[in-house]
């Protein structure tokens, strides 16, 4: 398994929508590229200024991240992102 060092952050992202709300089917070049991820691990974050870091999300997390961060890996036949707990937009809740 890849885990993650200091702030960083493995995410999956989510499969985009295959088809609208009317149920038209979108062919592969017309869908919105996904920006929503799963948090897949977390590492233990770092210490800035002599204090430690807090991670604000945690494994299981359903997070935007900004579309081009991070650095692409594949592994074991799936494909992930390593991120900066920075290049996190925002949680899904």
């Amino acid at each position: 398994m890849i885990k993650p060092l200091g702030s960083r952050v493995l995410i999956k992202m989510k499969e985009g929508e295959e088809t609208t709300k009317s149920g038209i089917i979108l062919a592969g070049g017309a869908q919105e590229k996904p920006q929503i991820a799963e948090v897949i691990e977390v590492g233990p974050g770092e210490i800035v200024d002599g204090k430690n870091e807090v991670m604000h999300v945690k494994k299981g997390d359903n997070v935007i991240v900004s579309e081009y961060s991070g650095t692409k890996i594949k592994y074991e036949g799936e494909n992930y992102i390593i991120v900066r707990q920075e290049d996190i937009l925002a949680k899904v809740e």
